[in-house]
């Protein structure tokens, strides 16, 4: 029906009227859904044609009353002024960092937090979209500790993460947050564990473990149920997003760079999980909005769900914070061996071990350098991936955590139209990481483009990069470390960790350097307490040893004392 024309009414009195179907059609569109039988209100009709709303719905009322101010209402201030109020979340109360946080937030970040501890007051869940190294980690645990001080939470917090992200969860708890009492529930050692929840103010597990686990968590009360990387539940009907609808929790929240990838589905399964009320079930969902909006392209559908999810969604890209963020940001992300991987590199450790042992004692610290680089190169292979090692019992181990974490950042980076380099020293390691790509479905020289001192032709790579036409970049150390300009990048990934740091900041500088005008992201991954962790503590106290280990085996001993070699060599926490 065309927006001008106008239809007849009959007032009370029998008089006529003519109204412009402009002016009815978002009163009559909203009042049709309310009443839709249908819907999450279908059978709440009371007396005299009277509706029971949620609290969720109260927006849509202040939606019609500002679309015609006009309109008169009888009854229902109360439930009105509160659809005023989240209609207009945007005026949020500035909320005083947590006392016991131990890093500043940039002021997007305080505004993130303003926003989560306004969804707390109102008893709303939301989703957290921010851009991948905004820091949704840290402005959500700035959130959990006001919720400790304030003492509102008497009971602990869960949150659900994919397992190479776990770690990262406890460490920056660790260092951001240290007053909250963590528990981390993973391995075989977590059945344990489960009494001592209730004795701690966050509680980690993972997504494959939580349908394992259900019974033990589902038996608990939490606070705030969180879940990162949410889009692992964007299919309602797999197991995680079963188990995490189980759960009973005051306050729910999702944390995901990338709400929606492939359609309003899976935008649809995390608001479901949030508040089932706000946009009814699958099947009304997808009559009301999915079909609309996807097969027909209608503007109205669209605009009056994006106003319908507004107050539950607060996504910041890394282009509108700029002015916010420093030139380069350094995110460090560690993840636990594989258990099959675990039980190589313990193996392979107490032998190298021993072999370097009996070396030094009969040559000598000065003398056995060559023999520690080559133990300390088997045990990095171990880490970056079990099949750089030429072992047979390498080769049978199927566990790969590093990788497993990197093909679970790089979807979202790339989600997000990140530009990004991916550095590694082993060319061996790179063609792994193509091979994974294009199982994935990725095409080298469409989607990816590798550099190594293979590479006939340097400059075709690098200029397709540079020109935008692949988003992706993989690099060898000793190819592309120098002498590179490759400022179309914005993020740059060290999958290996280099013990130079001097060449380290070479490589980064490939993206961070004159002409860059965009903020850069610097991801290094290492795998908890290995040797990789322990050479990067060691870096910042021993900057000769970084040096050295490129340098050649009589100067890496040089400056190797007894006690470093104890620690480079030393066993794997049982934590």
């Amino acid at each position: 029906m065309d927006a001008d024309t106008r239809l007849q009414l009959r007032l009370p009195d029998g008089r006529l009227i003519l109204m412009p179907v402009q002016r009815l059609r978002p009163i009559l569109s909203t009042l049709i859904e309310l009443y839709d039988p249908e819907g999450p209100l279908g059978g709440q009709q009371g007396s005299k044609g009277r509706l029971r709303l949620s609290r969720v719905h109260a927006a849509q009322l202040a939606e019609l009353e500002a679309a015609d101010p006009a309109l008169r209402w009888r009854g229902g201030e109360s439930v009105r002024e509160w659809g005023r109020r989240l209609r207009d979340f945007q005026g949020l109360e500035p909320i005083a960092p947590p006392a016991g946080l131990t890093v500043e937030l940039r002021p997007y970040q305080r505004q993130g937090l303003d926003w989560l501890q306004f969804l707390r007051a109102y008893g709303l869940g939301g989703v957290l979209a921010d851009d991948m190294g905004l820091g949704k980690t840290v402005q959500t645990l700035a959130h959990l500790l006001i919720e400790k001080e304030s003492e509102r939470a008497d009971r602990p917090s869960l949150v659900v993460a994919p397992t190479s992200l776990l770690f990262n969860w406890r460490r920056e708890a660790e260092r951001f947050v240290p007053a909250l009492r963590v528990l981390s529930l993973h391995g075989a050692a977590r059945h344990a564990r489960f009494a001592s929840i209730p004795e701690h103010d966050l509680v980690l597990t993972t997504y494959p473990l939580l349908p394992r686990d259900l019974e033990a968590l589902a038996a608990c009360e939490f606070h705030l149920l969180i879940l990162d990387e949410a889009q692992n539940i964007k299919n309602p009907r797999s197991k995680a997003a079963q188990a995490a609808r189980a759960l009973n929790a005051r306050h729910r929240l999702c944390l995901t760079g990338t709400p929606m990838e492939n359609h309003l589905g899976e935008l649809w399964s995390l608001l479901d999980f949030l508040m089932p009320e706000l946009l009814g079930d699958e099947r009304r969902f997808r009559r009301l909005f999915r079909v609309p909006i996807e097969r027909y392209g209608d503007e109205v559908r669209q605009d009056e769900l994006r106003r319908r999810v507004a107050p539950f969604l607060l996504r910041r890209t890394k282009e509108a914070v700029a002015s916010e963020l420093p030139p380069k940001s350094e995110i460090i992300r560690e993840v636990p061996l594989a258990d099959d991987q675990r039980d190589l590199y313990e193996t392979l450790r107490l032998a190298l071990h021993e072999k370097v042992r009996e070396e030094v004692a009969r040559k000598g610290l000065a003398r056995s350098g060559i023999i520690i680089l080559d133990a300390l190169l088997k045990l990095r292979q171990v880490c970056c991936d079990p099949r750089l090692v030429s072992l047979e019992s390498a080769r049978r181990v199927k566990g790969s955590a590093k990788l497993d974490l990197l093909m679970t950042l790089l979807p979202d980076l790339l989600a997000e139209g990140r530009r990004v380099l991916l550095f590694s020293q082993f060319t061996s390691m790179l063609a792994l990481i193509e091979e994974k790509l294009m199982n994935n479905g990725l095409r080298q020289d469409e989607d990816f483009v590798k550099l190594t001192g293979r590479t006939r032709n340097r400059d075709r790579p690098v200029d397709r990069f540079q020109a935008g036409e692949v988003p992706l970049f993989l690099i060898s150390l000793k190819a592309g470390g120098t002498g590179l300009n490759l400022t179309a990048a914005d993020t740059v990934i060290h999958y290996d960790p280099w013990w130079n740091p001097a060449a380290e900041r070479q490589a980064t500088d490939r993206a961070h350097r004159i002409g860059q005008d965009k903020p850069v992201f610097v991801y290094k991954l290492l795998t908890e307490g290995t040797v990789e962790q322990r050479v990067a503590d060691l870096q910042a106290r021993k900057q000769a040893l970084a040096d050295a280990m490129l340098a050649g085996g009589g100067a890496a001993s040089g400056v190797l004392s007894p006690a470093d070699l104890d620690l480079l060599f030393a066993p794997l926490s049982e934590d």
